[in-house]
């Protein structure tokens, strides 16, 4: 079973260039969760590990990354303003958005 512990140190040693293709639209950002939902599947994770996986991107761009576009400024401010539980519920909804 994959460990999505490190989902942060993954995060952090991705490439700043490809890091800010995918931060620069939502789409693209879109595009890429829904590839890595994709492939969690894949590998046997459930949505419950989905989601705690989304959970830890969430509060890693969060803390580290300033929103590019309107739609991560407003996933950010929601985030914020939520308490753990909103924001794995929030993190739910993202897995299925993508999906």
């Amino acid at each position: 079973m994959p460990n999505i512990n490190n989902v942060d140190e993954k995060v952090d040693q991705m490439d700043s260039e490809k890091k800010d293709r995918i931060l620069q639209d939502f789409e693209t950002f879109k595009s890429y969760l829904s590839d890595k939902v994709s492939k969690g599947e894949k590998l046997g994770l459930g949505e419950e590990q989905l989601a705690k996986a989304a959970e830890k991107v969430a509060d890693y761009l969060a803390k580290h990354e300033e929103p590019r576009n309107s739609e991560e400024y407003l996933l950010n401010e929601l985030w914020k303003v939520g308490d753990k539980e909103q924001q794995h519920a929030l993190a739910h909804m993202l897995v299925k958005l993508v999906k």
